[in-house]
């Protein structure tokens, strides 16, 4: 058999060849670019050929500040394609993450959006290897206190469109980094190789998974920044789809809008969107029809949620599971052949796990007493290897609790039904140990979300001196909806044992969040505790 490598830039080369017309939409703020695949080969070259000239070398790392929209794709493509690495950094972290990540990854250039400049003048001074920061606007240069800063249309002007990307980069180069956004202590560095991109995008373009097509038109709502925005990009451009790129600071009803109006066919994102959206589509008058899917994940999807999407707006809802040390993705929720006469609550109760692993991805499920039985009863700890799955950290002493013996031990657990489907039922340091027995939040945050008075719910554990520890349910209400504990206490006795039902109901106009929209429970225990004691007090 022939060798090739699996290089990033033939995903691009293919889109430019045989999809040139196609297009990649892209809102800036108040500007929506349209341009062709043609169009944006040659500004990644252009902007490959400036890097190189710029004298970035082969495994320098570039850091992306940015929302979704072209330049941000060009830079995806076009680092990797001179050799050096595209490391997107998620602005909703802490300035001490984001110095440290910076820092940590030792970026050469900075990548950033006018209206996020403001937060890299304020922390610019501790930036220990950054030599210039390139401004994507569409505007002037904005006036700035950072002295080596260029306006990125200008900076790439006097690259060459027709530029030959070099011919000795391997497939098991460093292509990509992302840093997990950390509830505890550093977040730590994970790097993507150019055959680990390659092989996650033809995973998402399996018939089985994503199935990303060139008829297909997608909006990640999930943000470039984090974990390459589940690497949908990369597999879009490589499969010719149209993309359409939200840009900054969207609302639910310009989300809704664009879905609309570009007869969007997949999008993606976290659960708090996809409530954020719902809330406006049934507030709103909008044709979502287009939609075969809404991808979800970064956190368990409420069946509830899931019902509506399907069965109110016979959308399609593909529930998903990986996180950023596995590119991201490792698990699609798709009905077996024999399952698909199910009707009702048996099919959703399928859809509402996070399914099975795509090809590509081994699992183990490990138990106190080893691997645990195919009976979605046993719980056990998530055990995942692959070829885009890390093997360690960067430049972190931490990798050795994590990657053990050749797997990634997730942290997650889950349980395994007979046919091989996973169910998260909560992050190991969220599981409720309540007498001896274990008690899954996520379980009830999910029954919690599927009343129809409840926006949000979160469920964490308090001291208890008999039991060890009790739940505590955390609630955000629809708008007008009255405090009803004893009714939702009620909901959920008609699912679970007694001795599972949360100790309380506290009533919250906001639920702490990560940077990623997943419930921040270290946060929320600390709240829930301050307001017992001013209780107490």
């Amino acid at each position: 058999m022939m060798h090739g490598d699996l290089l990033i830039t033939s995903m691009l080369e293919r889109a430019e060849n045989l999809f040139p017309e196609k297009q990649v939409i892209s809102r800036t703020g108040e500007k929506v670019h349209r341009l062709t695949y043609r169009e944006i080969g040659r500004r990644t070259r252009q902007l490959a050929s400036k890097l190189q000239k710029s004298g970035l070398q082969k495994g320098q790392k570039a850091g992306t500040l940015a929302w979704n929209h072209h330049r941000h794709l060009e830079l995806y493509f076009a680092l990797p394609a001179v050799g050096a690495v595209v490391h997107t950094i998620n602005i909703r972290l802490s300035p001490e993450h984001i110095v440290y990540i910076i820092n940590h990854a030792e970026d050469e250039l900075l990548f950033v959006d006018a209206d996020i400049l403001p937060l890299v003048e304020a922390v610019y001074e501790k930036l220990t290897t950054v030599k210039s920061v390139i401004v994507m606007t569409d505007d002037p240069l904005p006036e700035t206190k950072i002295d080596s800063v260029y306006s990125y249309e200008e900076w790439i002007a006097d690259g060459d469109a027709e530029f030959r990307f070099p011919e000795d980069i391997q497939e098991t180069d460093p292509a990509g980094m992302c840093f997990t956004s950390a509830t505890t202590g550093n977040p730590k560095g994970v790097v993507y190789t150019h055959r680990s991109t390659v092989l996650h995008s033809m995973s998402l373009s399996l018939a089985d998974s994503a199935a990303l097509s060139e008829s297909d038109t997608l909006l990640p709502v999930v943000p470039m920044f984090h974990v390459n925005a589940w690497g949908l990009p990369y597999a879009s451009t490589w499969m010719g789809a149209t993309q359409v790129l939200p840009g900054p600071r969207f609302t639910p009803g310009l989300l809704a809008g664009m879905l609309q109006d570009e007869k969007v066919t997949v999008t993606a994102g976290v659960p708090t969107i996809w409530l954020a959206l719902l809330k406006e589509l049934d507030e709103g008058s909008y044709d979502v029809s287009s939609l075969r899917a809404v991808i979800c994940g970064g956190s368990a999807a409420p069946a509830g949620m899931i019902r509506t999407f399907e069965e109110k707006y016979d959308v399609p809802f593909l529930h998903a599971y990986g996180m950023t040390e596995t590119s991201p993705l490792v698990t699609v929720s798709r009905l077996k052949s024999h399952q698909q006469e199910l009707t009702g609550d048996d099919r959703l109760a399928i859809r509402a796990r996070q399914g099975l692993p795509v090809p590509g991805v081994e699992m183990k499920v490990r138990g106190s007493g080893g691997d645990v039985a195919w009976d979605d009863e046993e719980m056990g700890e998530l055990l995942l290897r692959g070829p885009w799955i890390a093997d360690s950290y960067y430049k972190d002493d931490r990798s050795e609790e994590t990657f053990r013996n050749g797997w990634l031990h997730t942290g997650d657990v889950c349980t395994v039904d007979r046919e091989g489907t996973i169910k998260i039922v909560d992050r190991t340091k969220d599981l409720i140990k309540s007498g001896g027995e274990w008690i899954s939040s996520v379980d009830l945050e999910n029954e919690l979300m599927a009343h129809k008075d409840v926006f949000e719910a979160s469920v964490v554990a308090v001291p208890d001196p008999q039991w060890q520890e009790r739940p505590v349910a955390c609630v955000v209400l629809h708008e007008d909806r009255e405090e009803n504990k004893e009714e939702l206490l009620h909901h959920l006795e008609q699912r679970f044992a007694k001795w599972w039902l949360p100790d309380d109901v506290l009533f919250m106009e906001d639920i702490p969040k990560t940077s990623v929209g997943k419930f921040l429970k270290r946060e929320l225990r600390d709240q829930v505790q301050q307001r017992y004691e001013s209780k107490r007090g």
